[in-house]
Protein backbone atom coordinates (compact mmCIF):
# COMPACT_ATOMS: atom_id res chain seq x y z
CA UNK A 1 0.00 0.00 0.00
CA UNK A 2 1.06 3.74 -0.94
CA UNK A 3 2.35 5.72 2.53
CA UNK A 4 0.36 8.60 2.37
CA UNK A 5 1.45 11.88 5.23
CA UNK A 6 -0.74 11.52 8.15
CA UNK A 7 -1.06 14.83 10.49
CA UNK A 8 -2.64 15.71 13.58
CA UNK A 9 -5.05 18.58 14.48
CA UNK A 10 -7.23 20.42 16.58
CA UNK A 11 -10.33 23.08 16.50
CA UNK A 12 -12.63 24.13 18.97
CA UNK A 13 -16.45 24.30 19.02
CA UNK A 14 -18.17 26.68 21.43
CA UNK A 15 -14.63 26.41 23.60
CA UNK A 16 -14.38 22.72 23.35
CA UNK A 17 -11.38 21.13 21.75
CA UNK A 18 -12.02 18.64 19.14
CA UNK A 19 -9.07 16.55 17.59
CA UNK A 20 -8.77 15.00 14.08
CA UNK A 21 -6.09 12.69 11.87
CA UNK A 22 -5.36 14.17 8.37
CA UNK A 23 -3.91 11.70 5.96
CA UNK A 24 -3.00 12.19 2.65
CA UNK A 25 -3.49 15.48 0.53
CA UNK A 26 -5.75 17.01 -2.23
CA UNK A 27 -9.16 18.56 -2.47
CA UNK A 28 -10.79 15.01 -2.97
CA UNK A 29 -11.91 15.22 0.85
CA UNK A 30 -13.55 12.21 2.64
CA UNK A 31 -14.38 12.49 6.74
CA UNK A 32 -15.03 9.30 8.91
CA UNK A 33 -16.87 9.22 11.90
CA UNK A 34 -16.44 6.89 14.66
CA UNK A 35 -19.40 4.98 16.40
CA UNK A 36 -20.87 5.98 19.61
CA UNK A 37 -17.47 6.13 22.90
CA UNK A 38 -15.36 4.94 19.75
CA UNK A 39 -12.32 6.87 19.20
CA UNK A 40 -11.05 8.09 15.56
CA UNK A 41 -8.50 5.55 15.43
CA UNK A 42 -10.98 2.49 14.30
CA UNK A 43 -11.25 4.03 10.90
CA UNK A 44 -7.11 4.54 10.97
CA UNK A 45 -6.64 1.43 8.63
CA UNK A 46 -9.72 2.74 6.04
CA UNK A 47 -8.76 5.98 6.32
CA UNK A 48 -4.86 4.86 4.89
CA UNK A 49 -6.41 2.84 2.39
CA UNK A 50 -8.92 5.84 0.93
CA UNK A 51 -5.80 8.44 0.93
CA UNK A 52 -3.72 5.85 -0.85
CA UNK A 53 -6.24 5.84 -3.50
CA UNK A 54 -5.71 9.96 -4.03
CA UNK A 55 -8.27 11.10 -1.26
CA UNK A 56 -7.58 13.85 1.12
CA UNK A 57 -9.45 11.59 4.64
CA UNK A 58 -9.94 12.98 7.78
CA UNK A 59 -10.98 11.08 10.71
CA UNK A 60 -12.60 12.96 13.51
CA UNK A 61 -12.86 12.48 17.57
CA UNK A 62 -16.47 13.87 18.14
CA UNK A 63 -17.22 15.46 21.45
CA UNK A 64 -16.92 12.31 23.94
CA UNK A 65 -15.03 10.38 22.19
CA UNK A 66 -11.45 9.64 21.75
CA UNK A 67 -8.74 12.59 22.72
CA UNK A 68 -11.46 15.36 22.10
CA UNK A 69 -13.55 17.26 24.69
CA UNK A 70 -16.07 15.52 26.77
CA UNK A 71 -18.56 18.26 28.30
CA UNK A 72 -20.76 16.64 30.71
CA UNK A 73 -23.97 18.47 28.78
CA UNK A 74 -26.47 16.24 26.82
CA UNK A 75 -27.44 18.66 24.11
CA UNK A 76 -23.64 18.41 23.39
CA UNK A 77 -24.39 15.02 21.72
CA UNK A 78 -27.14 14.86 19.83
CA UNK A 79 -27.80 14.68 16.38
CA UNK A 80 -27.84 18.27 15.35
CA UNK A 81 -25.04 18.80 17.68
CA UNK A 82 -22.89 16.51 16.32
CA UNK A 83 -23.37 17.66 12.64
CA UNK A 84 -22.78 21.41 14.02
CA UNK A 85 -19.24 19.64 14.81
CA UNK A 86 -18.40 18.12 11.41
CA UNK A 87 -19.61 21.28 9.26
CA UNK A 88 -17.31 23.07 11.82
CA UNK A 89 -14.62 21.00 11.01
CA UNK A 90 -14.84 21.35 6.94
CA UNK A 91 -14.89 25.10 7.83
CA UNK A 92 -11.50 24.67 9.97
CA UNK A 93 -10.20 23.25 7.09
CA UNK A 94 -12.19 25.41 4.06
CA UNK A 95 -13.39 22.13 2.54
CA UNK A 96 -16.31 23.05 0.40
CA UNK A 97 -17.50 20.01 0.22
CA UNK A 98 -16.57 16.06 1.07
CA UNK A 99 -17.70 12.75 0.85
CA UNK A 100 -19.08 11.45 4.72
CA UNK A 101 -18.56 8.31 5.87
CA UNK A 102 -19.36 7.26 9.47
CA UNK A 103 -20.09 3.70 11.54
CA UNK A 104 -23.50 3.61 13.27
CA UNK A 105 -24.31 6.79 15.37
CA UNK A 106 -21.57 8.19 12.93
CA UNK A 107 -23.47 7.07 10.17
CA UNK A 108 -26.07 9.37 11.86
CA UNK A 109 -24.35 11.90 11.71
CA UNK A 110 -23.32 11.56 8.29
CA UNK A 111 -26.82 11.91 7.45
CA UNK A 112 -27.93 14.72 9.51
CA UNK A 113 -25.15 16.72 7.73
CA UNK A 114 -26.67 16.24 4.54
CA UNK A 115 -30.01 17.33 5.61
CA UNK A 116 -28.56 20.12 7.11
CA UNK A 117 -25.94 21.32 4.50
CA UNK A 118 -26.50 19.23 1.33
CA UNK A 119 -24.17 21.28 -0.39
CA UNK A 120 -21.15 20.36 1.56
CA UNK A 121 -21.88 17.05 0.95
CA UNK A 122 -20.21 14.98 -2.01
CA UNK A 123 -21.41 11.35 -0.96
CA UNK A 124 -22.27 9.19 1.79
CA UNK A 125 -20.40 6.10 3.34
CA UNK A 126 -22.33 4.67 5.68
CA UNK A 127 -21.72 1.25 8.09
CA UNK A 128 -24.19 -0.07 10.13
CA UNK A 129 -26.62 3.01 10.36
CA UNK A 130 -29.01 3.45 13.69
CA UNK A 131 -32.70 3.62 12.72
CA UNK A 132 -35.93 2.57 13.72
CA UNK A 133 -35.17 -1.19 14.17
CA UNK A 134 -32.06 -0.61 16.36
CA UNK A 135 -34.36 1.48 18.87
CA UNK A 136 -35.08 -1.21 21.11
CA UNK A 137 -31.14 -3.19 21.30
CA UNK A 138 -29.98 0.45 21.89
CA UNK A 139 -31.74 0.94 24.77
CA UNK A 140 -31.25 -2.62 26.34
CA UNK A 141 -27.86 -1.91 25.41
CA UNK A 142 -27.38 1.62 26.71
CA UNK A 143 -29.09 1.46 29.75
CA UNK A 144 -27.55 -0.06 31.97
CA UNK A 145 -24.24 2.46 31.50
CA UNK A 146 -26.33 5.12 31.83
CA UNK A 147 -27.30 3.90 35.16
CA UNK A 148 -24.11 3.14 35.70
CA UNK A 149 -22.54 6.44 34.72
CA UNK A 150 -24.95 8.12 37.10
CA UNK A 151 -25.60 5.86 40.57
CA UNK A 152 -22.00 4.01 40.24
CA UNK A 153 -19.24 6.61 39.25
CA UNK A 154 -16.46 4.25 40.63
CA UNK A 155 -17.17 1.47 38.49
CA UNK A 156 -16.79 3.58 35.57
CA UNK A 157 -13.85 5.77 36.97
CA UNK A 158 -12.24 1.53 37.77
CA UNK A 159 -12.46 0.63 34.37
CA UNK A 160 -10.69 4.07 33.11
CA UNK A 161 -7.97 3.47 35.64
CA UNK A 162 -7.19 -0.33 34.13
CA UNK A 163 -7.31 0.39 30.17
CA UNK A 164 -5.48 3.56 30.98
CA UNK A 165 -2.50 0.99 32.62
CA UNK A 166 -1.98 -0.98 29.71
CA UNK A 167 -0.12 0.53 26.84
CA UNK A 168 -1.96 0.27 23.43
CA UNK A 169 1.14 -0.92 21.76
CA UNK A 170 1.31 -4.39 23.22
CA UNK A 171 -2.38 -5.45 22.55
CA UNK A 172 -3.88 -6.37 19.75
CA UNK A 173 -5.65 -3.04 17.49
CA UNK A 174 -9.12 -4.06 18.18
CA UNK A 175 -8.65 -4.49 21.74
CA UNK A 176 -6.81 -1.36 22.01
CA UNK A 177 -10.30 -0.02 20.24
CA UNK A 178 -11.87 -1.49 22.93
CA UNK A 179 -9.55 -0.41 26.25
CA UNK A 180 -10.29 3.05 24.39
CA UNK A 181 -13.70 2.82 24.72
CA UNK A 182 -13.37 2.26 28.00
CA UNK A 183 -11.60 5.39 28.83
CA UNK A 184 -14.42 7.31 30.31
CA UNK A 185 -15.43 9.58 32.77
CA UNK A 186 -19.17 8.84 34.63
CA UNK A 187 -20.51 12.73 33.57
CA UNK A 188 -19.38 12.65 29.98
CA UNK A 189 -20.44 9.28 29.37
CA UNK A 190 -24.35 9.67 30.95
CA UNK A 191 -24.41 12.81 28.64
CA UNK A 192 -23.27 11.38 25.69
CA UNK A 193 -25.69 8.57 25.98
CA UNK A 194 -28.69 11.02 27.35
CA UNK A 195 -28.14 13.07 24.31
CA UNK A 196 -27.72 10.03 21.66
CA UNK A 197 -30.74 8.36 22.80
CA UNK A 198 -33.18 10.89 24.37
CA UNK A 199 -32.25 13.46 21.21
CA UNK A 200 -33.46 12.56 17.71
CA UNK A 201 -31.99 9.89 16.48
CA UNK A 202 -31.79 10.32 12.82
CA UNK A 203 -33.26 12.65 10.23
CA UNK A 204 -36.49 11.83 9.43
CA UNK A 205 -37.43 9.21 6.76
CA UNK A 206 -38.99 12.20 4.72
CA UNK A 207 -35.65 14.19 5.13
CA UNK A 208 -33.74 11.03 4.36
CA UNK A 209 -35.52 10.24 1.01
CA UNK A 210 -34.15 14.30 0.23
CA UNK A 211 -30.77 13.07 0.04
CA UNK A 212 -30.07 13.34 -3.57
CA UNK A 213 -26.02 12.59 -3.38
CA UNK A 214 -24.78 8.76 -3.85
CA UNK A 215 -24.69 6.55 -1.10
CA UNK A 216 -22.91 3.15 -0.40
CA UNK A 217 -25.03 1.23 2.96
CA UNK A 218 -22.94 -1.32 4.24
CA UNK A 219 -25.35 -3.60 7.05
CA UNK A 220 -24.46 -6.49 8.62
CA UNK A 221 -25.46 -9.33 9.00
CA UNK A 222 -26.23 -11.49 12.42
CA UNK A 223 -25.19 -8.05 14.13
CA UNK A 224 -28.05 -7.62 17.18
CA UNK A 225 -27.06 -3.94 17.48
CA UNK A 226 -27.51 -2.74 14.52
CA UNK A 227 -29.50 -4.41 12.08
CA UNK A 228 -29.14 -4.99 8.80
CA UNK A 229 -32.86 -4.19 8.50
CA UNK A 230 -32.04 -0.67 9.12
CA UNK A 231 -29.34 -0.59 6.75
CA UNK A 232 -31.42 -2.45 3.91
CA UNK A 233 -34.38 0.67 5.10
CA UNK A 234 -32.28 3.48 4.09
CA UNK A 235 -30.68 2.28 1.03
CA UNK A 236 -34.15 2.06 -0.19
CA UNK A 237 -34.49 5.37 0.70
CA UNK A 238 -31.90 7.13 -0.83
CA UNK A 239 -31.53 8.43 -4.27
CA UNK A 240 -28.41 6.36 -5.97
CA UNK A 241 -27.49 4.48 -3.62
CA UNK A 242 -26.23 0.59 -3.10
CA UNK A 243 -26.89 -1.46 0.04
CA UNK A 244 -23.55 -3.69 0.53
CA UNK A 245 -24.41 -6.69 2.73
CA UNK A 246 -21.26 -7.30 5.48
CA UNK A 247 -21.13 -11.64 5.80
CA UNK A 248 -20.99 -10.74 9.59
CA UNK A 249 -20.47 -7.74 12.34
CA UNK A 250 -16.79 -8.24 12.67
CA UNK A 251 -15.92 -8.89 8.63
CA UNK A 252 -14.81 -5.14 8.05
CA UNK A 253 -12.61 -5.69 11.47
CA UNK A 254 -11.17 -8.89 10.97
CA UNK A 255 -11.02 -9.14 7.20
CA UNK A 256 -11.46 -5.99 5.91
CA UNK A 257 -10.41 -6.04 2.31
CA UNK A 258 -13.66 -6.88 0.20
CA UNK A 259 -15.64 -3.93 1.91
CA UNK A 260 -12.38 -1.96 2.13
CA UNK A 261 -12.04 -2.36 -1.64
CA UNK A 262 -15.94 -1.53 -1.95
CA UNK A 263 -15.43 1.63 0.37
CA UNK A 264 -12.11 2.76 -1.92
CA UNK A 265 -13.83 2.77 -5.25
CA UNK A 266 -16.84 4.27 -4.14
CA UNK A 267 -15.16 7.24 -3.35
CA UNK A 268 -13.43 7.41 -5.97
CA UNK A 269 -16.17 7.37 -8.13
CA UNK A 270 -17.72 10.57 -6.02
CA UNK A 271 -14.98 12.15 -7.28
CA UNK A 272 -14.03 11.46 -10.33
CA UNK A 273 -17.58 12.40 -12.58
CA UNK A 274 -21.21 13.22 -11.35
CA UNK A 275 -23.10 9.89 -10.76
CA UNK A 276 -20.23 7.89 -10.87
CA UNK A 277 -20.38 6.60 -7.23
CA UNK A 278 -23.41 4.77 -7.65
CA UNK A 279 -22.15 0.88 -7.93
CA UNK A 280 -24.18 -1.93 -9.00
CA UNK A 281 -26.00 -4.18 -5.99
CA UNK A 282 -24.45 -7.04 -4.30
CA UNK A 283 -23.96 -8.99 -0.98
Amino acid sequence: MTLVSERIGQFFVEDHRLEFTEYGAGDRWVVLLPGHLMPRRMHQSLARKIAAAGAHVVTLDLLGQGRSDRPADPLQYTGTAGADQVLALLDHLGVPAAVLGGTAFGANLALETAVRAPSRVRGLLLDAPVLENSVQAGLVAGTPLLLAARYAPLAVRGLRTLSRAVPRGVVPFWVGIGLDVLDQRPASLAASIHGRFFGRLAPSAAQRRAIEVPALVVGHRRDPLHPDTDAQLLADELTGSRFLGARNPLEWRLRPGRLDDAAVAFVTGCWEAPGSGRLQASS
